[in-house]
Formats: structure tokens, C-alpha cells, sequence
């Protein structure tokens, strides 16, 4: 089968071009990262550091005193939650309009298209680091990168790594818990975020047939070609529209799905505190379900640990509350495939499952 011929480029964007628009990019993130994650987190490090306590409660009890019933209690969570992630939400549609907009593909399968899926995956965690995002927030770049063609090992560890190895989360739990909690955190977050991406990836890219990933490549470079040289009065027209795309798409959805996470998360909350021999996995599985801010599980892990609950439910929520919720999941399950992201949803849940097994342990 003779492969489609790509379309012919009408020209590149000059090189200044070129780098100007990367240069936006990296100024955009930077200034959007430094107002809603780095200077807040910096000012919470020094807070902690004077004072080893987490300020505030659990989310999950957001609401559950309203008196007026399971809508109430749904729609104070969703508001306390939205108030407590809308800068970071909009820095990552702003930054994902203009990556589409201003960064041209072959950049960014440059920097994330290895020759290996490991490689790939790697580089993908690599670069999630220093956006510190909680899974919702992360959704929309994960989204923007897999349709731009980056292999689905890099989009997936972008995805869990930003949540996961977030580093001021890391922090955090190193001022706030015992050392086993963070080595758990890190070690398995690790082996998620690298190893699971990778392996998930390597077999999806497998099972893909050759004409789909044809079509997909002759789409993306017709993309790249539309893009390569647009006047400059017509960028800022391109950005709004690419911004307005992504939120008409993913915030109705997004607000849907917390309010009905919200419907169950006061009962949830206390049901992850029970015992039995299925409660490793109860809270591996929820834990996957719920919505939370950057650096909400740890007023949860922190209140159960208070309330008597067992080290391997707590190891569990510490991989399976901030690496998914349900909907992050359902917001890049279109990019990357049901199957792709029903794939990392489970493995997600037995690598929290192994490190609930690990903290009971080094406990």
C-alpha cells in the first residue's frame, strides 16, 4: 500500500518568525506559571516552614454541612474547587492556544519524540515538572500535544507527571509527613509516570494501524503548512479562536463532571476511611474518581491518617487522588483514545494499589 504523498509546503516561517513565537510561548508559560503555581507555593513553603500545619481542610468535606441535600453539597464543591484552580486552568488553555498557534509541530516532536517510547516518556515527565498542575489543569496541554502528533508515551507522562512528581507537592509532604509517605510518592510516582507511560504508549502506537497514523501525519503537516506563515495581524484572531475552542469544549465539561463528582464526594471521603480487605483497592479505585486542587490529597491522607486509617489506604490515595479524576479522564480520552486512557486509568489504580502494599510496609 503506497503511502499518502504529504502535502507540499507553500514556505516556512522565517527563523526569526519562528523564534519570536517560542519565545511568546516560553514567556506566556513562564509569567502564567509564576502567578498561579510557583509564587503561591513559594509563599505556602515558607508558611509551612514556619509552621509544619495544612492550612484549611479537606475538599472532600466541602459542602457536606450545607443542610440542604446532595445538590447543595455538589454545587459548593464545585464552587470551592473552581475558586481554588481557575488561575491554573486558564493558564493551561492560554498556553495551549498559543502552542498551537505559535509553536510548530516539528519543535515539539523534537523535544518529545525519542526513539524509544521510554525515551519519549521520560521527556514527557521531564517537561511536566515545572507546571506543578493538578490533572484537570494539565488536561487541556496533554490534549494539545497528542493532536499536534507527539507519541502517546510523552502526552500521557505530561499528563500524570505534572499532577504526580509535582515538586512542591513533594515538598510539602517532606515538611508535613514521615519520610516513607514521600519516598512512596516518589518512587511509585516514578515508576508510573516513566514506566507506565511508556509501556501503555508502546503498545498503543503498536496496535495503531498504518493507514490511521498515514492520515493522521498528512493532517498534521496540512496543519503545519496552514500555519507556517500567517501575517501577523492575524494571530491574535488565531489565538482567540484556538482559546475559545478549547474552553467552549472543555469547561462546560469539565464544571459537569465536578459538580457530579461533588454529588458523592462528602460519603466518599468517609468511606475511605473504613477497613476491610478490599479497602487498599476501594481507595485505589475512588481515589482515581475524585477531583482535587494541587496538593488537596494531602488534607485527606492527612485527616484519615488522623481518623485511624490503615498506611496502605493511605499510600493508595497518595498515587490515585492527584494522578486522575474522573474528569480529566474523560476530558483527554477523545485525544488519546478510550482504550489508550481506559489502559492508563487501570494501571493508574494497581500502581496505587502496589504503593498502599509499600507504605504498609516501610510502616
Amino acid at each position: 500500500m503506497s503511502t499518502p504523498l504529504l502535502p507540499a509546503p507553500t514556505g516556512r516561517a522565517p527563523a526569526r518568525r519562528t523564534l519570536l513565537g517560542a519565545g511568546v510561548v516560553a514567556l506566556v508559560a513562564a509569567a502564567g506559571l509564576a502567578w498561579a503555581k510557583w509564587l503561591p507555593y513559594s509563599a505556602r513553603t515558607a508558611d509551612l516552614l514556619a509552621d509544619p500545619v495544612w492550612p484549611g481542610s479537606s475538599l472532600l468535606q466541602a459542602g457536606a454541612d450545607a443542610g440542604t441535600g446532595a445538590l447543595a453539597r455538589a454545587w459548593t464543591f464545585t464552587a470551592t474547587y473552581t475558586a481554588s484552580v481557575w488561575k491554573a486552568l486558564l493558564v493551561a488553555l492560554v498556553v495551549a492556544a498559543c502552542v498551537q498557534v505559535l509553536l510548530p509541530r516539528r519543535w515539539l516532536l523534537r523535544v518529545l519524540a525519542r526513539r524509544t517510547a521510554l525515551g519519549s516518556s521520560a521527556a514527557g515527565g521531564l517537561l511536566a515538572l515545572p507546571g506543578m498542575m493538578c490533572t484537570c489543569c494539565t488536561a487541556p496541554l496533554a490534549v494539545t500535544m497528542r493532536r499536534a502528533g507527539v507519541p502517546t508515551s510523552a502526552a500521557v507522562a505530561f499528563w500524570l507527571g505534572n499532577p504526580v512528581l509535582n515538586p512542591a507537592v513533594l515538598v510539602f509532604l517532606a515538611l508535613l509527613t514521615p519520610w516513607p509517605w514521600v519516598a512512596v510518592r516518589a518512587g511509585l510516582g516514578l515508576l508510573l509516570v516513566v514506566g507506565v507511560a511508556a509501556v501503555v504508549g508502546r503498545v498503543a502506537d503498536r496496535r495503531a494501524a498504518a493507514p490511521a497514523a498515514a492520515e493522521q501525519e498528512v493532517a498534521a503537516a496540512a496543519r503545519e503548512v496552514a500555519q507556517a506563515e500567517p501575517p501577523l495581524r492575524e494571530l491574535p484572531g488565531r489565538l482567540a479562536r484556538a482559546f475559545a475552542r478549547l474552553a467552549v469544549v472543555l469547561v462546560p465539561e469539565y464544571l459537569l463532571l465536578v459538580f457530579v463528582v461533588g454529588l458523592v464526594g462528602a460519603p466518599l471521603g468517609q468511606l475511605l476511611g473504613t477497613g476491610g480487605a478490599l479497602a487498599v483497592l476501594l481507595a485505589a479505585a475512588a481515589g482515581a474518581v475524585v477531583v482535587l486542587p494541587t496538593g488537596g490529597e494531602i488534607p485527606v491522607v492527612l485527616a484519615l491518617a488522623a481518623a485511624g486509617a490503615g498506611a496502605g489506604v493511605l499510600g493508595a490515595l497518595l498515587i490515585a487522588l492527584p494522578a486522575l479524576s474522573l474528569p480529566s479522564a474523560l476530558m483527554v480520552g477523545r485525544a488519546l483514545g478510550w482504550r489508550v486512557t481506559g489502559a492508563v486509568c487501570a494501571s493508574t489504580v494497581a500502581v496505587a494499589v502496589v504503593a498502599g502494599g509499600a507504605l504498609a510496609v516501610l510502616s
